[in-house]
This record gives C-alpha cells, sequence and structure tokens, in this order.
C-alpha cells in the first residue's frame, strides 16, 4: 500500500528521530498524510521502505498560550485551528487560511505542520503563519532549533528541514495585542482543479491612528512562498489609507515574480488579482486592528 513496507507511530519526539535514523534517508516523516500519500501514490514520489507518523506524539497535538506566544503542535489539524478561539482572537488570517484548504475531510486530518513541511509555493496555511511572522520548531540528533517559517523554503517542494532525519515539532507566532489584526484572502477557480491563483495575508498594528508594524505574505508568486518586506515597511509610519495601499501594492508588483500558469491563469490576470484584493486585505486588517483596541 502507497509503496512503503513499514509504519511507524512513534510515543515521542526522540522515538521518531531514532527510528528516522535507523532507516538512514529511506524513511519519510508523515503527519495528516493529504498531500504525501496521493503523490506517493500517484509515483510523484520516490516509494520510501517506512512512514513515521508523527501526528500521535503525547503534548504535539494541542494548541497552547505561553510566554513564547500561540504554540500549535505538529499533530494538529486545519480543523482544529479554525475552531481555535485563541486563534480567531490572535491570528486570524490563519484560521481563514486553514478554513479554505481542501474540503471539511481534508480539513479533518491535514495539518498546518505539513502544509509548511511540504514546502509548496502555494500552501495556503503557509501564506497564514508567514503574516504572523510565525515560527517553526525542528527537532534532529543534535536538538531542538526555532526558526523563522519564512527562512525554512529554499524552492519548490524542498525545505530546510530534512523530512529523513528531523521532525517539525511545533510552530508559534506572537499573538495580537492591542491595536493588530490580520487578514487573508485566496483567489481561485469557481470550478476545477482547487488551486489558488493567488493567496495573500496581512498583519498591521496601528498606534495613535498610525501604521507602526506591518507584514504581507503571500504565493503562489514563485518557487517559495514570499514575504513582502520591501512592501510592508512601505506601510509604516502612515494613516491606514486607500493612497498607502496602493503604495504597497505597487512596489509589491514590482518585486513579485509572477508567470502565466495553464492550471492557474496568466501573469496579468493575477497582477490584476494583487492590484484588487491587496487593499481591500489590508483594509480588512485595519479594520480589525481599530476593533482590537
Amino acid at each position: 500500500m502507497g509503496g512503503w513496507k513499514n509504519y511507524h507511530t512513534p510515543a515521542t519526539v526522540e522515538e521518531a528521530i531514532d527510528v528516522l535514523h535507523g532507516y538512514d534517508g529511506r524513511a519519510r516523516v508523515i503527519g495528516g498524510g493529504t498531500d504525501l500519500l496521493v503523490e506517493t501514490r500517484r509515483g510523484l514520489r520516490r516509494p520510501y521502505e517506512a512512514m513515521v507518523d508523527v501526528s500521535r506524539i503525547a503534548g504535539l497535538n494541542t494548541i497552547s498560550q505561553t510566554d513564547d506566544g500561540i504554540v500549535i503542535g505538529c499533530g494538529v489539524t486545519h480543523t482544529e485551528i479554525v475552531n481555535d478561539e485563541r486563534i480567531m482572537r490572535h491570528g486570524q488570517c490563519l484560521a481563514e487560511s486553514c478554513s479554505v484548504i481542501g474540503g471539511p475531510q481534508v480539513r479533518n486530518v491535514g495539518t498546518l505542520a505539513g502544509n509548511v513541511a511540504h514546502a509548496l509555493p502555494a500552501g495556503d496555511g503557509t501564506i497564514g503563519l508567514l503574516a504572523l511572522r510565525g515560527e517553526v520548531e525542528i527537532a534532529g540528533a543534535s536538538g531542538r532549533r526555532w526558526v523563522p517559517a519564512k527562512d525554512t523554503f529554499i524552492g519548490p517542494g524542498k525545505s530546510v528541514i530534512d523530512r529523513h532525519r528531523e521532525v517539525l515539532t511545533r510552530m508559534r507566532f506572537e499573538p495580537a495585542g492591542n491595536g493588530e489584526g490580520s487578514a487573508f484572502h485566496r483567489v481561485m477557480r469557481p470550478q476545477g482543479l482547487c488551486l489558488p491563483i493567488i493567496s495573500m495575508a496581512a498583519r498591521l498594528k496601528i498606534d495613535g491612528g498610525s501604521i507602526t508594524a506591518a507584514s504581507i505574505s503571500m504565493g503562489p508568486v514563485g518557487p517559495v512562498p514570499w514575504f513582502a518586506e520591501p512592501a510592508a515597511k512601505a506601510l509604516v509610519g502612515g494613516p491606514p489609507s486607500q493612497e498607502r495601499f496602493e503604495k504597497a501594492v505597487a512596489i509589491v508588483l514590482a518585486n513579485v515574480t509572477l508567470r502565466t500558469s495553464k492550471y492557474r491563469a496568466t501573469e496579468e490576470y493575477r497582477s490584476a488579482m494583487i492590484r484588487t484584493y491587496l487593499p481591500l486585505i489590508l483594509a480588512a486588517a485595519a479594520e480589525r486592528a481599530g476593533a482590537a483596541r
């Protein structure tokens, strides 16, 4: 079944790492499996000798709020994220991004950790986490380390996480405080393939009527999800106005890498979607920031 001989369900992170190292690159970490299993069965991934399921590791299937932020275990599903009041209150764009992934059945078993580790340019949950300046914890034989989520992507389906020897254990982001809000929107075809034409998310902090911090993320706009720092910096220092939002859009279009895709849309159409929806996403984040006071 699926091209693998053994299926392991370790009880601890240490056990999972030991199992992975025992296979010396011939095993693969799996969470919900909503992407990996499909690709393996279709022959898009080489067969693995073993799958190491980390979704049942104790303590990694919960969401918690600590001094380090809101922490999401690798076994937490998209549905659990969507239904969590803390994430809706403090990281709404993440809940919105996870709510459009697949259908209910996929969201009930698929995980945000798998979305991030799979490193696809258009992972919706990934776009939401990036806008929140999220971080991921990677565990391996040499210990654990926290890495900015935006720094884990090195190419389509390629990650700094060695998925044959390491485990993405947890993710975290700083909860929104007073005067902060976030928003997400995905543009996709109304029928046929459920591939996003483009997904965008933004987080704004507003103090005294002026934007004091901003982040923008989007994909697919190249080989990896894009953290639009030049445009975000341009938002800071002025009011959340349409004029300022349009300036950010212009900077995005001047720096983004778009291409025509037969499965998604033309470069021109995707540019038009950025011009149309990014100001609306920024306006929604600003409105929520005002409501959070």
